[in-house]
C-alpha cells in the first residue's frame, strides 16, 4: 500500500516534461488561502460601491458638505478640525463637480483593481485618496478627538482600504500567472489596527456602560424597524452586563490584535475572531453602514475589518525545511 507521503514523491508528467513535486505542490497549497488578487478584487468591488454611493442624489446637493463632512470637525482638535471645515466649505460651494469627481475617481479605482495589468496604480492611488479622505472627510476616524470607537466605525474605513490596498500589492510571479498569498508583514499591521482599538476603548468617552449602551443604539433612528429592535436588545443585554461590556472592548481586541501575531493556528483563531466581531458590529452599532439612507459614502468599517481578517488568512508564512517523507506502510 503506498501511502501519500509516497505519492507525493513522485514527479508529475505535464506535456511530456517531468514537474518538480516542489513546483507541482506549492500552487494548489497556496490556493487554499485567500491571495493578493483575492483582495484586488476585493477591493476593487468595494471602490465601486463606494463610487456609487457617491452617485446618490444627496451627495450632490449642499447637505453632503453641511451634514456628512462639517459634522466630522466637531470634538476635534484645531488642527483636525480646520482643514475640514474648510474642505466643507468647497465642496459646498460646488457640490455637483466636486462630488462627480469624488465618485469617478472611487469608480475609476474600482475598475483599475479589477484588472491585473492596473492594480499596482490602484494601490498607490488608493493610498493617496484614502489618506486624504481620512483626513479631510472623517477627521481620522475620530481618534484625535478622542471619540472613535469599534463599536461606531474607528479607526475609519478608509484608512483601512489603504492597508488593505498595500496588502494586494502584486508578487514579481504575478506576471507569469501565478498567485500568491498575502504578505508576511500584514500580522503586524492587523495587530496594530486592534491594539489601536483597545487603546480608544479606554478613553473616557467610552469606558462606561452607558458609553457602549449609547453606541450601540447610536443608528437606531436610522435603519429598518428589525434592526432598530436588535439594537434595542443589545442595548438592554449591555446595561444587564454592566461594567463587564467596556472592559470585553478592551480585552477582546488586545486577544485578538496579539494572537494574529502568533503562528498558523493562532492566527487562524484571531482572523475568525475578528471576521465575526466585525460583522457584529457592522450589524450592532454601525447599522449596516446605513447604506439605505441614501447619505451612505461607504459601507463604514465593519466589512473592511472583516476583509482584514481575510487577508490575515491569507498571509504566507516563511518556507520550512522539507519534512522527511514518509514511508511506505
Amino acid at each position: 500500500m503506498t501511502t501519500i507521503g509516497t505519492l507525493d514523491r513522485l514527479p508529475a508528467s505535464v506535456g511530456g516534461t517531468t514537474v518538480d513535486q516542489g513546483e507541482r505542490a506549492a500552487p494548489p497549497a497556496i490556493g487554499r488561502r485567500p491571495t493578493r488578487r483575492f483582495l484586488q478584487v476585493a477591493l476593487g468591488l468595494l471602490w465601486l460601491l463606494d463610487g456609487l454611493l457617491q452617485l446618490q442624489p444627496f451627495m450632490f446637493s449642499g447637505r453632503f458638505a453641511r451634514q456628512v463632512i462639517a459634522p466630522v470637525a466637531s470634538g476635534q482638535p484645531e488642527w483636525v478640525a480646520w482643514p475640514v471645515r474648510h474642505a466643507a466649505s468647497v465642496i459646498g460651494a460646488h457640490p455637483v463637480p466636486i462630488n462627480l469627481a469624488f465618485a469617478l475617481v472611487q469608480l475609476g479605482l474600482g475598475a483599475a483593481f479589477l484588472s491585473r495589468r492596473t492594480v499596482r496604480p490602484a494601490v498607490v492611488g488608493s493610498v493617496v485618496w484614502a489618506a486624504s479622505v481620512w483626513f479631510l472627510g472623517e477627521g481620522l476616524g475620530g481618534l484625535a478627538g478622542g471619540t472613535a470607537s469599534l463599536l461606531t466605525g474607528a479607526p475609519g474605513a478608509v484608512v483601512l482600504y489603504a492597508v488593505l490596498a498595500l496588502a494586494a500589492w502584486p508578487g514579481s510571479d504575478e506576471a507569469g500567472g501565478r498567485d500568491r498569498g498575502v504578505a508576511s508583514w500584514f500580522p503586524v499591521a492587523w495587530a496594530v489596527i486592534w491594539l489601536d482599538l483597545a487603546l480608544v476603548a479606554v478613553l473616557p468617552a467610552n469606558r462606561s456602560t452607558g458609553a457602549v449602551r449609547d453606541q450601540v443604539e447610536a443608528t437606531a433612528g436610522q435603519v429598518p424597524g428589525w434592526l432598530a429592535h436588535v439594537d434595542h436588545a443589545v442595548a438592554g443585554g449591555v446595561g444587564h452586563v454592566g461594567p463587564w461590556a467596556p472592559v470585553a472592548l478592551v480585552v477582546a481586541p488586545v486577544a485578538i490584535g496579539l494572537l494574529g501575531l502568533g503562528g498558523t493556528r493562532p492566527r487562524r483563531i484571531a482572523g475568525g475572531v475578528g471576521i465575526g466581531v466585525a460583522i457584529a458590529v457592522w450589524v450592532v452599532g454601525q447599522g449596516l453602514g446605513l447604506l439605505a439612507s441614501g447619505s451612505a459614502t461607504d459601507p463604514n468599517a465593519g466589512p473592511l475589518l472583516a476583509l482584514c481578517g481575510v487577508a490575515l488568512l491569507g498571509v504566507v508564512t516563511p518556507a520550512s525545511p522539507p519534512a522527511t517523507p514518509a514511508g511506505p506502510d
